[in-house]
């Protein structure tokens, strides 16, 4: 008798228990490692084999944008490749990697307490050239020249933060002074009244830069600023146009779009994850100042929230008078200022970062403003582009000097418009009428034009400018007979002319009077 056919399966099971238990360990191994690749979402073997394609820098500018033609194009940093330092080829690894070490340099600010009117405390930590070159910390004189950047953190960071330790003393022995303003409540400082700072609130950037302008008159000012930083920078910019005392500015990792941010960063688990661990910070942060949100807010909301949306609703929206969170989050998204930046402005991002979604990016309002120049690689992380072998510098850092350098010593730095005190409660500047004096502009050729005082002032300005270039000034000694004689008229008819382009009335009624006086005598000629 035949014996039996055995089961597909019992042979499956004996062929699969006959397969080393050492092979299932490398094969066990081999897909957690690609599971882990994808989920970190890690580029190295892309970086390894695509280097040249997929690492360069992603410029967006305006094609007769002064600025990148006069700026940017000398950048050699911009137009070149960030390549990520090869164990932290990972987006999550170097935002995790930037907050948890960093590998910051070592020195101590020197603090400066500002008080604003409102009653509120800001503690600017300062770093000056000479206190890296040369361990000095002399204070900086009011006549000083040395440019001044200014340093706008991200959310919760103060000084003391990893990438703005890299920041500062890299900028600081490039030769420029700095000085971070800290937010309202960071930084060691109590909050000393009812305004907490939020992610669309400029009015401290304001006044610490009038703070800067006052004390420092001779020195030109920049702004950097990171994260939620970036965008109260690139809102105030837009706010004040023409009007701000930078000289340009740079704003890194910018959120662009909090309602577009606030969707992406609860979109997927690994987002969620950040989401919870900066609403730890923000509770953490409001801990630190619960008297005041226990009083203006809602203390058992703040302690309760899960996520950013979250804490805004409980504690920002009361603070800020906000009726909504989306409300918070539309009013204060800088993207709709993007158009009225007058300052020369870099911005960097990273199309990996896992907090600031490319998707926010305001592509064409950044391409069709000339004072604009949005500079985007495909990996970096937020706020990290470690690069080198050992991950001592950050690639942004890098770039920011290089084009504040190339800025400062261009001439398309930003001039502060001011608006002229004789304006009118309207706003309409008054523009002085001829009619209100013989302002006579006598030509070399004994031409009297009559022009306004605005007109004349700057065409003697730019006389005196003119001589002072040629050389030392020469007494004119022709008189006024002598012009008259040069150009033979009469010094009465020249006289006669003054007058009439001078009173206009005056010259009518002389007129009138001349020719009536010479009427007969024409008609007796006829």
């Amino acid at each position: 008798m035949d014996d039996p056919i055995p089961s597909p399966y019992d042979l499956l099971f004996e062929a699969i228990s006959l397969i080393p238990i050492r092979h299932y360990l490398y094969a066990l191994f081999f897909i957690w490692t690609v599971f882990f690749y994808n989920f970190v979402e890690f580029h190295f073997i892309g970086d390894a084999v695509l280097q040249y394609f997929r690492c360069g820098v992603n410029l967006i500018y305006n094609p007769d944008s002064p600025i990148y033609h006069g700026v940017v194009s000398r950048c050699r940093t911009l137009h070149g490749r960030y390549v990520a330092t090869p164990w932290l080829a990972s987006p999550h690894l170097q935002t995790c990697f930037l907050n948890f070490h960093g590998l910051p340099p070592l020195f101590t600010y020197t603090r400066k307490l500002f008080r604003v009117s409102d009653g509120g405390t800001i503690a600017l930590d300062w770093l000056t050239n000479s206190h890296v070159v040369d361990a000095d910390q002399n204070e900086i004189r009011k006549e000083d020249t040395t440019p001044i950047a200014l340093v706008i953190p991200g959310l919760t960071s103060d000084s003391s933060s990893a990438y703005l330790k890299h920041l500062a003393y890299n900028t600081a022995k490039s030769g420029w002074n700095v000085v971070i303003s800290n937010h309202r409540g960071l930084g060691g400082v109590s909050v000393t009244s009812d305004c907490f700072y939020n992610a669309g609130w400029t009015e401290d950037v304001r006044v610490v830069l009038d703070h800067l302008q006052h004390e420092f008159p001779m020195a030109p000012l920049f702004a950097i600023g990171t994260s939620i930083g970036a965008n109260i920078l690139v809102k105030y910019l837009g706010e004040e146009g023409e009007k701000t005392p930078l000289r340009g500015a740079v704003a890194i990792c910018s959120p662009w779009d909090l309602l577009i941010g606030d969707r992406f960063i609860c979109r997927k688990f690994k987002q969620r994850l950040y989401d919870r661990a900066l609403t730890i910070g923000l509770q953490g942060y409001a801990q630190l100042h619960e008297p005041q949100y226990t009083r203006l807010a809602n203390w058992e909301g703040i302690k309760k929230s899960r996520s950013i949306r979250d804490f805004d609703n409980h504690a920002t929206c009361h603070v800020g008078k906000f009726e909504t969170v989306d409300t918070f989050y539309r009013k204060s998204s800088s993207t709709q200022y993007v158009g009225n930046v007058a300052v020369p402005l870099l911005c960097i991002s990273a199309l990996d970062d896992p907090l600031c979604t490319k998707e926010a990016i305001p592509w064409e309002e950044c391409r069709a403003n000339k004072n604009i120049v949005l500079a985007t690689t495909n990996h970096g992380g937020h706020l990290a582009f470690f690069e080198g072998l050992t991950a001592s510098s950050l690639w942004w850092v890098r770039a920011t000097n290089e084009f504040l350098c190339a800025l400062s010593c261009s001439r398309y730095m930003h001039v502060q418009k001011i608006q002229e005190s004789g304006s009118s409660g309207s706003g309409k500047q008054e523009v002085p009428s001829i009619n209100q004096g013989p302002y006579l502009n006598i030509a070399e050729d004994g031409l009297v034009v009559a022009v306004n005082l605005e007109e004349n002032t700057r065409r003697s300005k730019e006389a005196t400018q003119v001589l002072n270039q040629k050389g030392p000034k020469v007494k004119d000694k022709r008189s006024f007979n002598v012009l008259c004689r040069q150009t033979k008229r009469s010094i009465w008819l020249l006289g006669y002319i003054g007058m009439v382009t001078g009173f206009p009335l005056v010259g009518m009624l002389m007129n009138y009077l001349f020719r009536k006086k010479q009427r007969p005598i024409t008609a007796s000629k006829s």
